[in-house]
């Protein structure tokens, strides 16, 4: 049906004139942001721009019979060894102009205040996702920037591949920083005996994992394992009965782990972490700073500067060459 000749119409600049927008007083955020692991470590401070830690291990257990009255003999004592990891800096640096807030918005007063919270929350992200990734550790230079090694660089020493074929491998820490894995070319699924496999090296170690990172598709992968195949939930009367498909926690002969479904995991790998074995040291916390003014605007940029500490990278295990 056509509009009558002479109507007056709302729906563009017309006949109406003068009409108001009609724009709600709220900004819908959709914030795909994590920050689990970076929350859930320790923090310890940093005094240098290269943060060292020592670690030790046992020797291997032995039997040997000691003879009565015996004199002793000695071991040579072995000292700790050092690791060290580089403090990385992380920045978010915006203006807002002296017009954008004199002016009228909608969903906030002060635009400065919400890039304020907005980019502290993409700085804490950045932070999460370097520490997850698989990141080589550097010392930086005049042209380049130093550069922390990540949690999946530095498992070198209980790797479980998903498929023998793999051409995946880590060296791990080495004269003092660390390599990023090379990852290869050939994948295989995730399955539950490679990962029972990775939890039992770090259990054999001393470790004691407590969380298993994984993304999407391995977090399938994991819910799909024959161990969750029979899915029963206690339903009361007059409630809807719940299909299970996930898993959450995960429980092996090496403990009760809980399954962390994590956005910034690398899909071919699945981390098993040890926390207790992990840190963040900090030489600059997370801070704002106003920078100094030189126009018609307000400068601010948020800084942190720190690291990540491998206490000791054996209590942990990962698997990798994932599908």
């Amino acid at each position: 049906m056509a509009q009558i000749s002479g109507t007056t119409d709302t729906y563009r600049v017309g006949t109406g004139g003068g009409l108001r927008e009609d724009l709600e007083d709220k900004i819908w955020d959709l914030f795909a942001d994590e920050n689990f692991v970076s929350s859930n470590l320790d923090r310890v401070g940093a005094n240098a721009a290269a943060h060292e830690w020592e670690q030790d291990t046992l020797i291997a257990a032995t039997n040997v019979p000691q003879l009565e009255g015996n004199d002793a003999s000695f071991s040579t004592i072995t000292a700790p060894i050092r690791r060290q990891n580089f403090c990385q800096i992380w920045k978010k640096q915006f203006l807002v102009s002296g017009t954008l807030e004199a002016v009228a918005k909608a969903g906030r007063a002060k635009e400065a205040a919400r890039q304020i919270v907005k980019q502290m929350r993409e700085l804490r992200n950045d932070m999460e996702y370097t520490i997850v990734r698989n990141y080589a550790s550097t010392a930086g230079g005049a042209a380049s920037a130093r550069a922390l090694a990540s949690m999946e660089s530095w498992i070198a020493t209980n790797e479980t591949k998903a498929t023998t074929s793999a051409g995946s491998s880590t060296a791990g820490y080495s004269g003092g920083t660390v390599a990023a894995p090379t990852d290869g070319s050939t994948t295989g699924a995730a399955t539950e005996g490679a990962l029972k496999t990775a939890l039992g090296l770090a259990w054999a170690q001393g470790g004691r994992v407590r969380w298993i990172l994984c993304n999407t598709s391995q977090k399938a992968a994991i819910d799909a394992f024959p161990g969750q195949a029979t899915r029963f939930v206690d339903v009361t009367k007059g409630q809807q009965a719940s299909i299970v498909g996930s898993a959450n926690v995960y429980v092996s002969s090496y403990g009760v782990h809980q399954v962390v479904l994590h956005r910034h995991q690398r899909g071919l790998t699945i981390s098993c972490i040890d926390p207790d074995y992990w840190a963040l040291a900090f030489l600059r916390q997370p801070f704002m700073e106003q920078l100094a003014k030189t126009g018609d605007g307000t400068k601010y940029h948020l800084v942190a500067e720190g690291t990540l500490v491998s206490r000791n990278e054996a209590a942990s295990s990962k698997v990798t060459a994932c599908a």
